[in-house]
């Protein structure tokens, strides 16, 4: 490896973004108005969030749409977005969703080749949102998790290509941060390589690969700076009444205090840590069956179950809501078939719908939450399915 040219691989200079990074993320604890001069717009009250990363979010008589998992295609993503209302169709990358709340329940990472692009273009629609008194929020799932640990089984090997030429696109920018990261999705179609030819295993190619392995390991290595991006994002959000995560909360998870489970993730992939050595990886959000990003005892096909597993289960679920005074879960994580649904008395949104071309190539579809009633939104033409309706009182 040592006489492999990887003049694309600054590490010192990485170094350098991921502290600039960490000194930016930590004036994002409390937010009450992200919106400019123009202060409270069309009547609407400011968004106030609370915590490091974001924890508690209250959005005043917002509209909330929920996407749940992307896996690296950025087309699929687009058109979810602009089916939600949210992004222009001009090929622009506008946010047009006004004051509406965004919210992508992780999953970013593996399967796709344009994974950089999507979380480029969310920061993109957030910095857009927030000057329209909307805002753009996400929470991690288990493969931003896994890559930061180093385990890249399930990555696209366009996606190693996407790295590399995003760290050359990074060098172009002296190691700015800020202006490459937001600007990358725009220039993504200028730096797609070509598919790989037939002699994709010859030595030329076998060493571009190991170089693109080492370039997603200096970018989301704890301390990386796409690691230090991805701290800035819960694994568990409140927003209203909702909670939005990955997997699925637990009580546990609750006793344990989202805020303190937020904060130490985010710590382990900024690369900081109590300990001399490497940071300890948090057990009860990251890892395990039960953890919040890997659960999926609420996503379970019931047809599967019997009658007092089912209650178990809701109680389970009734348990955490009231917990956090809460009254629905929306989670991704697991695909479904059936497309968005909703179960046990619509108290659980199941939104991960596989509609990324790396998994199940299905059509977007997407929640909507406007004043208590959660609806799925599955086409242009036929925006509401009012069977798929939940009232909250």
């Amino acid at each position: 490896m040592a006489s492999f040219p990887l003049n694309l691989l600054p590490v010192p200079q990485s170094s350098l973004i991921s502290r600039k990074l960490i000194e930016t993320s930590t004036s994002y604890t409390s937010l009450a108005d992200s919106h400019g001069s123009r202060g409270n717009i069309e009547g609407f009250k400011p968004i106030v969030i609370t915590g490091n990363p974001p924890t508690f979010v209250s959005a005043p008589d917002r509209r909330i749409i929920a996407v749940g998992d992307l896996h690296g295609d950025l087309d699929q993503a687009r058109r979810a977005f602009q089916m939600a209302g949210v992004l222009s169709s001009d090929g622009q990358d506008a946010w047009v969703g006004k004051e509406t709340v965004l919210v992508q329940l992780g999953d970013i990472l593996d399967r796709g080749e344009n994974e950089i692009a999507i979380l480029s273009l969310l920061r993109s629609l957030d910095m857009q949102a927030r000057a329209e008194g909307g805002a753009v929020f996400q929470v991690n799932g288990n493969h931003e998790t896994m890559n930061v640990e180093g385990d890249f089984r399930y990555v696209d090997s366009e996606a190693f290509n996407e790295c590399l030429n995003f760290l050359d696109y990074l060098e172009d920018y002296k190691y700015e941060w800020e202006p490459a990261f937001v600007s990358w999705v725009a220039a993504t179609g200028q730096h797609k390589h070509l598919k790989p030819p037939q002699s994709y295993w010859g030595p030329w190619n076998l060493v571009k690969r190991q170089k693109g392995v080492i370039a997603r390991s200096v970018l989301l290595r704890p301390g990386g700076p796409l690691a230090c991006e991805l701290s800035r994002h819960a694994v568990v959000l409140k927003i209203n009444d909702w909670i939005f995560c990955h997997g699925g909360l637990l009580p546990h998870h609750v006793d344990y205090g989202i805020e303190r489970l937020n904060w130490e993730v985010s710590q382990w992939m900024k690369g900081l840590s109590d300990e001399d050595q490497s940071p300890q990886i948090p057990f009860i959000a990251t890892r395990g069956y039960d953890s919040v990003v890997w659960n999926r005892l609420y996503s379970r096909d019931l047809s599967d179950l019997e009658d007092y597993q089912i209650n178990q289960i809701q109680h389970i679920l009734n348990e955490t809501l009231e917990a956090l005074d809460a009254k629905g879960m929306v989670v991704g994580h697991t695909p479904q078939l059936a497309g968005v649904n909703c179960k046990y008395n619509c108290s659980i949104w199941r939104i991960d719908v596989g509609m990324s071309s790396g998994v199940l190539n299905s059509r977007p579809e997407v929640l909507e939450i406007v004043d208590g009633k959660a609806r799925v939104i599955r086409s242009g033409q036929d925006r509401i399915n009012e069977l798929q309706t939940a009232d909250y009182t």
